[in-house]
């Protein structure tokens, strides 16, 4: 199972930003690659982003937003949000919820 998962909401609309497509990066050698690509649940959520634990390392959690505004015809400042992190204990479960707005967006270490 995953030890990466998020949620994502729109706090705009003060509801889960659901179907928006996000994906996670892996530094490797410079360059980044992807691992995996999903789109939140009715929830906002994207709870398997992959289907195994991901090792320590440096990674990046990014969230389509310009398609997410543009389907509800919403104009954005942010193209796409970026959660870039480090990997430091494989063992743990990192959540990394977002929050957004047309103008705006934030995440923290969620549980």
């Amino acid at each position: 199972m995953s030890n990466i998962s998020t949620h994502i909401l729109d706090t705009s609309l003060g509801k889960p930003a659901a179907g928006m497509r996000v994906w996670l990066e892996q530094q490797q050698d410079g360059q980044w690659r992807t691992l995996a690509e999903s789109h939140t649940d009715a929830d906002g959520r994207a709870r398997d982003l992959t289907p195994d634990s991901l090792p320590a390392g440096h990674y990046r959690l990014s969230a389509d937003l310009g398609a997410y505004f543009a389907a509800d015809r919403r104009a954005t400042l942010y193209a796409t949000a970026i959660i870039d992190f480090v990997i430091n204990d494989a063992a743990q479960h990192y959540h990394l919820p977002l929050l957004i707005s047309p103008y705006s967006y934030s995440t923290y270490r969620g549980s």
